[in-house]
C-alpha cells in the first residue's frame, strides 16, 4: 500500500515505559502502563473508536445546528480469553448531545440516530476495522 491510502505514525521510546507517538504532521501523544497521565494503548484504541465517531457525527448534523453540548462516552471490558490472550469485549460508545431549541435544532436533533448508524456502518474506518478484523503484520525484525 502506498500513496494517498498510507496510514503512519512513528512511536518513540523516551524511558522505560513510556513512549511517544508522532504523526506526519508534527503532532505528539504521550503513552505509557497507566501510571501516570500518560494515554495507554487500550485506552487509545478506545479513544479512536470514538474519536472517528464523534468526528463523523459533528460534520453531518452541524450541517443543520451547532451543538451546544457534544460528548462521546467509550467503554469496554479488558479481559482474557481461552487461550490466556487479552483482548477488549462489549466495546460500546454512547452520545451525549444536545441542541438549541427551534426548527434547526429539531432538524440536527432529528439526525443524529441516523448520523451515528452511518459512522458505525460505513464511514467510521476504526470501529469498521475493529469490527471486520484485519490481520495486522509484524513486518521484519
Amino acid at each position: 500500500m502506498a500513496g494517498e491510502s498510507l496510514r503512519t505514525v512513528e512511536i518513540e521510546r523516551t524511558v522505560v515505559g513510556r513512549h511517544v507517538v508522532r504523526n506526519v504532521r508534527g503532532g505528539e501523544l504521550s503513552v505509557g502502563q497507566g501510571k501516570d497521565a500518560d494515554f495507554t494503548p487500550v485506552e487509545l484504541l478506545l479513544a479512536a473508536i470514538g474519536a472517528c465517531t464523534a468526528l463523523d457525527v459533528d460534520v453531518l448534523v452541524s450541517r443543520r445546528a451547532e451543538p451546544t453540548a457534544f460528548a462521546v462516552r467509550v467503554t469496554g471490558d479488558k479481559v482474557r480469553d481461552e487461550a490466556g490472550g487479552n483482548l477488549m469485549t462489549n466495546l460500546a460508545f454512547e452520545f451525549t448531545v444536545t441542541f438549541p431549541e427551534g426548527e434547526a435544532g429539531d432538524q440536527a436533533r432529528e439526525a443524529l440516530p441516523r448520523a451515528i448508524r452511518m459512522s458505525h456502518d460505513r464511514l467510521c474506518v476504526v470501529s469498521r476495522t475493529v469490527e471486520l478484523g484485519t490481520p495486522i503484520s509484524t513486518g521484519p525484525l
